[in-house]
């Protein structure tokens, strides 16, 4: 398995790439390749051309969760096909493409509806965990099981349901079983870091670690979710993280108490397949 982080908050010196308060990554597992989100913008599309990501050769789409740094690149990339989508499987929540309002900022979720998106990509939106190879899982939604995790809501989503305080219960994330443990990649970890993984263990009957990549929601945490974060980091005896987008410095600086924290940012790139080096 390889990852290539396509966008992120973060750029690393002397590699020209852009960034956004976003996320997006380009993975090659079992000869199939897996675009995991989109950003808010057209700079996933830029910076794969400058890392020689061809992404007509996408084989699935898969979205964390529906918030508009995450779905906001649709539109681009549909453009930059020409609409001719529609070999590409979008693998997502059901409920990803719900209307979400934050107070004082309006709209934060997918700028197009289910119905609409269905015109350019075969979708399969599964509550589920579904596997898309033979050991690249996408874990559909992740069950709440601490005390911890998830408590305050992001603004109102608005569906079939009606209007309702939103904890985000479409928030997933992307696991690989490798020989050496798994890999967890997520977006955003709006239902909680610590869920992921616990769900990520049950689903693929593993218990050791190997990575844990992408966004912790730890932006602005408390002292409470910061603490039983780490404490369950160490319980589980995680070898690597790898923190970005939603986590912000003071959340860092927790973490790099404990672990040895690598820079990352747009252009690094996780390869399995080497065993000599897994981060560039």
């Amino acid at each position: 398995m390889k990852l290539t982080i396509l966008v992120d908050n973060n750029t690393l010196i002397d590699q020209y790439y852009l960034g956004e308060p976003a996320v997006s990554y380009w993975i090659e597992a079992d000869n199939k390749n897996i675009l995991f989100d989109v950003g808010y913008s057209d700079i996933f599309i830029r910076n794969a051309t400058g890392l020689k990501i061809d992404l007509k050769r996408t084989d699935f789409l898969v979205l964390s969760h529906g918030h508009l740094d995450h779905t906001w690149g649709l539109e681009p990339l549909i453009e930059w096909f020409g609409n001719k989508t529609n070999n590409i499987k979008l693998i997502a929540h059901p409920n990803v493409f719900d209307k979400r309002i934050f107070k004082g900022f309006g709209e934060i979720g997918s700028r197009k509806r289910t119905d609409e998106i269905g015109k350019y990509f075969r979708l399969n939106l599964s509550k589920n965990p579904l596997w898309l190879t033979e050991n690249l899982c996408f874990l559909g939604e992740i069950p709440r099981v601490n005390d911890f995790e998830n408590k305050v809501p992001v603004g109102v989503v608005i569906n079939e349901a009606g209007e309702q305080p939103d904890y985000v219960f479409d928030d997933s994330a992307i696991v690989y079983k490798s020989e050496e443990g798994l890999i967890i990649i997520t977006g955003c970890s709006h239902s909680g870091i610590c869920n992921i993984i616990e769900y990520a263990k049950q689903t693929c009957n593993a218990e050791r670690i190997l990575n844990v990549i992408g966004g912790f929601h730890l932006q602005h945490a408390n002292k409470q979710l910061l603490e039983q974060t780490i404490k369950y980091l160490q319980a589980n005896k995680i070898q690597n993280i790898h923190p970005c987008h939603c986590v912000d410095l003071p959340a860092k600086v927790e973490l790099g108490k404990v672990f040895q924290l690598e820079e990352i940012g747009v252009g690094s790139i996780f390869d399995y397949n080497d065993k000599n080096r897994n981060i560039k």
